[in-house]
């Protein structure tokens, strides 16, 4: 059985109107998360791409099919990625207090 995940085609979407890089990415074995920073009016807002790496022949490949014995680890980035991101927004919450209390 074979899972899918994620609209690939919003996230290379932005990617190309944005032209930035990644801002985070997490890896766990064959499971890789690339993390996107999309600023909007109402602040920063994040896309999360999951995607499962393997090597067909001597190339390395990407799928965002998974099959049952990826989702553990899919779970597990899912969840690393949503700590990070959770993080991130702490930090920037916590830096603007810091600039409203200066100016």
């Amino acid at each position: 059985m074979l899972l899918r995940f994620l609209p690939t085609d919003l996230v290379e979407e932005v990617y190309e109107l944005s032209k930035n890089r990644p801002v985070h990415e997490i890896r766990l074995g064959r499971i890789k998360a690339v993390i996107w920073a999309n600023d909007t009016s109402e602040g920063t807002r994040n896309i999360v791409q999951i995607r499962r790496l393997y090597k067909d022949g001597d190339e390395w490949k990407q799928s965002d099919s998974f099959g049952r014995d990826d989702l553990p680890l899919v779970a597990k980035v899912a969840d690393q990625v949503h700590t990070w991101i959770f993080q991130q927004d702490q930090d920037q919450t916590r830096d603007k207090g810091k600039d409203d209390d200066n100016g």
